[in-house]
């Protein structure tokens, strides 16, 4: 269990890593746009799919925040990510940082898809 936690924190510590290196110059532009929308999603406090959905709710924590932190990491030139990492290892003992923009869109993006699922519903239902 205890390698689990660690785990854990160490992911949490990539992921403010990537954050302190897409604000860095030195990124490529396509790594910064990928690290801005993996963070994003990551720090978000809202999930694309639900936690409470089961087994389902947990594949994008799971699978996608960790692969998306595995596909920025190698696009990040080194020495860049080594100085982040330095950073976001001080930083991380203030806590995991959120992100309530990515949390708005992705509320936008249910409450799209429910409008969508209502017309589609009253398209159903006059027939």
């Amino acid at each position: 269990m205890q390698t689990w936690k660690q785990k854990a924190r160490q992911l949490k510590k990539e992921t403010y890593a990537i954050y302190l290196a897409c604000k860095d110059p030195r990124v490529p532009w396509y790594a910064r746009f990928l690290a801005a929308g993996v963070v994003a999603y990551a720090f978000s406090p809202i999930d694309l799919i639900p936690d409470f959905i089961p087994v389902i709710g947990y594949l994008d924590d799971l699978i996608l925040v960790p692969l998306g932190i595995w596909l920025v990491l190698k696009m990040i030139p080194p020495a860049v990510l080594a100085e982040c990492r330095e950073k976001a290892q001080e930083a991380m003992g203030e806590g995991k940082p959120t992100n309530w923009i990515a949390a708005g869109a992705i509320v936008l993006i249910w409450f799209l898809l429910g409008i969508l699922a209502l017309v589609w519903i009253g398209q159903i239902l006059k027939r």
